[in-house]
């Protein structure tokens, strides 16, 4: 079984509060990265903006189906 197949078959245990629950660890872990490494914040607006986008193009169109 691959990774990603094991990773589907777990989080269809899971309820909306552990997805919320998820996003915070992730919130606060990116946190912790920002404070370790200040520079990723040296970066201009648009950087963000960018990977924001690029980063959800997949669930978006998976969402809103095709």
């Amino acid at each position: 079984m691959g990774f990603v197949k094991w990773a589907n078959e777990k989080a269809k245990n899971m309820d909306i509060w552990d997805i919320g629950l998820t996003k915070f660890t992730v919130l606060f872990a990116t946190l912790l990265i920002v404070k370790f490494w200040p520079a990723i914040v040296s970066l201009d607006w648009y950087w963000y903006l960018a990977a924001a986008i690029v980063v959800a193009i997949r669930p978006m169109y998976r969402f809103f189906g095709a």
